[in-house]
């Protein structure tokens, strides 16, 4: 078939008489139509395809751009919303909180796993300040920490080929410390028992079991003095851990840091942590907290 845009005489089929083609920019010269442009259907068509496709990809770019920018907003209004609580947090307690990167953070609290792990440490988003526990004061540190690794994967391509590559990949988490004036406090950790746990205990490396097979079973304790470890996760502290479920509680240097060492807290599990944390304090016996005091070891 044929389209002809100006006489239809000018570009007809001779066998049908039907228009053949698109023609543009047809004039009149002489009575006969001067063709300055044609183009078959077929053609025409597929380069009407061809535009169409065009007209939707950008489409569908623009709004992957706009989806993006939109996911941006709503992340960085996140964040400021959770700056914002921080913020107020601090001022609750009346505690100072800085922003800025802490570069030192790492060397002071070094003896905690979690702050040694890979390169490019720092702490940020910090929360500072004392508290008053009654009859001893406490420093209170609490705040986002980054840090980075190197982690080599391998890609394979159509033809079979291997390639190992290097990567830099960034962490964060968010922690709280709590650090008491008992300089003779010994070290105790408190976690969820994991399945190396398990098989430690199979070749004999055994954490510190109690009585409670419940808690024997879900949580892994080690301490530097057994004695101190029964007097502190007595029957009623077994009770608090199994229903409040703490992730990980390590008191080192006479500091107590919680943390999972992965995730980065929401503004609200500030204040519930350290709620959880002077609950912890208070199941402690008062025997324990006197001896704590006049600095006897345990």
């Amino acid at each position: 078939m044929w389209l002809v845009v100006g006489r239809p005489d000018c570009a007809e089929d001779g066998e049908s008489g039907h228009p053949v083609a698109w023609c543009f920019g047809v004039k009149s010269c002489g009575g006969k139509a001067e063709l300055l442009w044609c183009m078959d259907i077929e053609t025409g068509f597929g380069m009407l395809g061809k535009v169409g496709l065009g007209i939707l990809g950008v489409v569908a770019a623009g709004l992957l751009i706009w989806w993006i920018i939109k996911e941006a907003e709503k992340a960085a209004a996140r964040a400021a919303a959770r700056i914002a609580a921080m913020e107020a947090f601090a001022d609750q307690f009346g505690f100072s909180f800085v922003r800025s990167q802490d570069p030192m953070h790492d060397d002071e609290f070094s003896h905690f796993e979690i702050f040694r792990r890979g390169f490019a440490r720092y702490a940020y988003n910090s929360i500072v300040g004392d508290i008053d526990l009654g009859e001893v004061i406490a420093r209170l540190k609490a705040g986002d920490f980054s840090y980075k690794t190197k982690e080599t994967y391998t890609t394979t391509d159509s033809k079979g080929r291997t390639r190992t590559r290097t990567r830099i990949v960034k962490h964060h988490f968010s922690y709280m410390i709590l650090e008491l004036p008992f300089p003779t406090m010994p070290d105790l950790m408190i976690r969820r028992e994991g399945i190396f746990d398990r098989i430690a205990s199979a070749f004999g490396k055994n954490d510190i079991d109690f009585e409670s097979a419940e808690f024997s079973k879900k949580y892994y304790v080690k301490c530097d003095s057994r004695k101190f470890a029964y007097d502190i996760v007595n029957q009623r502290m077994i009770e608090f851990l199994l229903e409040t479920k703490p992730g990980l509680v390590d008191i080192e240097h006479g500091r107590i840091c919680l943390s999972d060492g992965y995730s980065v807290w929401n503004a609200d599990r500030f204040g519930a942590s350290l709620g959880w944390i002077l609950k912890f304090l208070e199941h402690w016996p008062g025997f324990v907290v006197e001896d704590l005091q006049e600095g006897k070891q345990l």
